[in-house]
């Protein structure tokens, strides 16, 4: 992973640019980086911090008091299931289970050896006219079942083979 940050400064470097390196920017700067790369590298926080003239400490600090920012590789594919008041009287958790029985996961591990897939619960999607309810990246998947989840997933991995 290493060897990609270190290829992709250039990609920071044109994100810094961006934004004029301007430290009251830091926030956007880091959304991009994410972006770029799914999740903050240590070594890119290193970077940015650097180049605006920052702490690490700070650059680091606003970087886990959001959630939004990940410290962790995430997976191509980030699946959000709902856990929200009529998702989880709907057995969002049977949803969790088979999602993890499916791609090997558990509690401690919530994203795939091969980066293609991460797990995580949220609060509320606000479809609960739909529920129980997933996200995977964008796309919004409502009234879902254990099977359905499978099926889903599955597709994904044809579009997958395919590219």
């Amino acid at each position: 992973m290493q060897q990609t940050t270190v290829r992709n400064f250039e990609k920071i470097c044109e994100i810094l640019e961006r934004y004029e390196r301007n430290p009251a920017k830091l926030v956007p700067i880091l959304q991009a980086v994410q972006a770029e790369y799914r999740y903050l590298p240590k070594e890119a926080l290193a970077y940015v911090a650097t180049s605006l003239g920052l702490p690490p400490s700070r650059v680091f600090g606003v970087a886990t008091f959001y959630a939004h920012f990940a410290l962790e590789p995430k997976g191509k594919y980030v699946i959000h299931v709902c856990d929200g008041t009529a998702c989880h009287v709907k057995n969002s958790e049977g949803l969790v289970k088979a999602i993890r029985k499916k791609l090997g996961l558990s509690k401690e591990k919530n994203t795939t050896d091969d980066l293609l897939f991460t797990l995580e619960t949220v609060s509320c999607i606000g479809a609960c006219g739909l529920a129980p309810v997933l996200m995977i990246n964008d796309a919004v998947h409502g009234q879902m079942t254990p099977d359905a989840c499978a099926t889903v997933i599955d597709k994904i991995l044809e579009e997958e083979k395919e590219a």
